[in-house]
Order: structure tokens, then sequence, then C-alpha cells
């Protein structure tokens, strides 16, 4: 995982904006959000998520075979964040796209990384959710400012025999309240222009109360079914990681599912809602603290923007203290990293060095 460095306390937002630390936390359950700040992005963040996630695995980039970026905040429209993270891994035998489902992004990208090796087609799968959504927020706003962090989270998914992993996938979607959060313009519908600008059509706009509706609604509809689908009773998981968007959503999903909130991964006081990091990002805390190991059942449920949600519920199979990279590795894998550089650099060199080439030769030709 990755956050970036610079914290924004609801101390900091309340010099700025009409709020305060304890309108905040009552109403969220959030009291800091790290901010990306100069010379952090959506791809960078999620390089750096995707470099932890392989000196976790102990793996070699060069065996990926395919790279799934969860975001809906790409640093581009095009090209996409998935081909900058593949560049800079020098994952070289790797596919590449990006997947936009808002917050549900990762546990969507996950999904698909779990059905891309079941078919056979591939055996290693980078999967990604990293997002910058506080480049898109009206800082004076604070229905919405005061809710978004920005970071990335990162898994490897590999082709295994046994009973753990994967176990049961959900997707859902509900176009109908694509208004409810929405960032108006940017897109082909309405593009950048000087009035789109004036008028804020490029920050996030969020109907609160609808969403906190759905949501609620959802979390715990979402968590049943694909329990469900896996032949598991609600007390038969140990572990939900839900998508960190509100406090009050993940208590009135924890008394629907009759479940303890313990029960429950919680870290949105210190990040708040990094949209599709936020699951990864959980899911990589609750390894740190110990809370994950061999042979529990833990689903991974999220939801937003789309409307649209997703969950996965799986069995866990390896132990945190077996995952670690002996430190010769380490520095391999930085070698290729730097290889992966300078390679990049010398196939663009290349490129330019051809275009010339043909210019001249076009040049004299025509003389």
């Amino acid at each position: 995982m990755y956050v970036p460095k610079q914290v924004l306390t609801n101390g900091d937002l309340a010099q700025t904006v009409d709020t305060s630390d304890e309108w905040i936390r009552t109403r969220t359950g959030i009291e800091r959000r790290h901010v990306a700040g100069a010379g952090e992005s959506t791809a960078q963040m999620a390089i750096e998520a995707a470099r932890a996630a392989l000196r976790v695995a102990d793996a070699d980039p060069r065996a990926i075979d395919l790279i799934i970026v969860g975001t809906s905040t790409p640093d581009h429209l095009m090209p996409s964040t998935a081909c900058q993270v593949q560049n800079a891994l020098g994952a070289t035998r790797a596919g590449a796209f990006d997947l936009n489902a808002a917050c549900s992004s990762f546990v969507y990208a996950l999904a698909m990384g779990h059905q891309a090796i079941a078919s056979g087609e591939h055996r290693l799968v980078l999967v990604i959710g990293a997002d910058t959504l506080t480049r898109f927020v009206d800082w004076q706003d604070r229905s919405t400012c005061v809710l978004f962090g920005d970071g990335a989270g990162a898994v490897l998914l590999r082709a295994t025999e046994g009973p753990a992993g994967i176990l049961a996938t959900l997707l859902g979607s509900d176009g109908s309240g694509g208004d409810l959060l929405i960032i108006p313009a940017g897109g082909s519908a309405l593009p950048p222009s000087k009035e789109s600008v004036e008028k804020g059509l490029h920050y996030l706009r969020m109907n609160g109360q609808e969403v906190y509706r759905f949501a609620t609604q959802t979390l715990a509809q979402a968590t049943e079914e694909v329990a469900k689908r896996a032949g598991l009773k609600p007390d038969q998981i140990d572990l939900i990681i839900p998508h960190q968007a509100n406090l009050r959503i993940i208590t009135t999903a924890a008394k629907r599912l009759k479940l303890p909130l313990e029960r429950f991964v919680v870290n949105l006081q210190e990040y708040g809602n990094t949209s599709a990091a936020s699951v990864p990002i959980a899911l990589c805390e609750a390894l740190e603290a110990g809370r994950i190991n061999p042979g529990q059942n833990i689903v991974l449920v999220g939801f937003g923007a789309g409307l649209t949600w997703a969950a996965v519920a799986l069995k866990w199979s390896i132990s945190p203290a077996r995952a670690v990279s002996p430190a010769y590795r380490v520095w391999w894998r930085w070698l290729l990293y730097r290889w992966a550089g300078i390679r990049s650099r010398l196939r663009q060199a290349t490129r330019h060095v051809t275009v010339w080439l043909i210019r001249l030769a076009n040049r004299i030709g025509h003389r």
C-alpha cells in the first residue's frame, strides 16, 4: 500500500471551511486524511503500491501476465494508468488496462483478475486500487471536501491448487443513480471549457442522503449474497473489509448482519474515503496487524458511483509471517526497476531516431 505523507486533519479543514473536528467525526468517523502533494499522482501511488505487493510476495515483475488498475482518477484519459505501472515495473509480458467503477473499482478488478486466472489464460495477475479524489473536490464544500483522501493498494493473484482462494464474486450496478455521485465535466459529454471551469463542473458533486441510503442497504445485502454464493452463513465470515466511506454506514451494516463491529476492518479515521484504494489499504493494514490468518473466511465489499457495488468472498491461505523477501531479492527487484526505466527511455529514443531517419530519407528521396 501507499499513502501520501501530507496529512490533513479535521482541525486543518476547520480553518478554511465552515466545519469542526466534532462535526466531521460524529457524522463520518473521519479524523484525518492523506493528500497527494506535488509530484504525487494516481500512477505514482499505484507504482509504489505495486512494488510493495511484489516485495511482500517476493515475485518477479517479469512473470506478471496482467495488470488491472481500478481507478476513477487516472493521470490521463489515455494512456491508461495500468500501462504506466507496467512500464515502471518492467512487466514486459503483461497486458494492462484500467477499470472504472468508482469506489467499487478495486473489488471489480479483483473479480476480473480472478476470472482471468480461472479461464486458464493467466497465472499471475496484479490488481491495484488507486485514486486521488482530493484533486476533484471543491475545498469550500464541506459536504464533500471532508470525506476524501488519496492512496493506493495492490495485491497479486496467483493460480494455485487447493480449497483456498476466491470462493465467490458479486458485481452489481444501477445506472439510474448515476447523478447521485458525479463529476459532471471533463468527459465527452461536457469537455473542458472556460464555462465548465467557472461553474465548478469539474468538482465532485454528491447527493449525500441518497448515497447514504444506497450504501447502508447495499453493504449488508452484497455481503449476504456473496457469502451465500460461497456457501457461507454470515456468522461464518471471520472478517469483513468494506469500502471505507463512513463509519455510520459500516455500523448500520453490522447491525443488519447481526455481527459485532469488531468483525469489520475500519481505518477511515486515519485515511478518510480513498475511493478504489480503501479496500486494499484496509486489507494491507489488517495483514500487518495480524488480523488475517490462514483458513479464515474473508469478504471484501465495495460500493460507489454509477451506482455500483461488488463483493468477493475468499479463504485466506498465506501466512503473513512467511511472506518476507530475502534482502538480496529486494536489491534484485530494485535493479530491475532501474533497468525498466533505462529500457523505457531507450525505446523512446529509438522511436524518435527511427522517425527522424524516415523523414530524412523522404527528404532525400524528393530531391
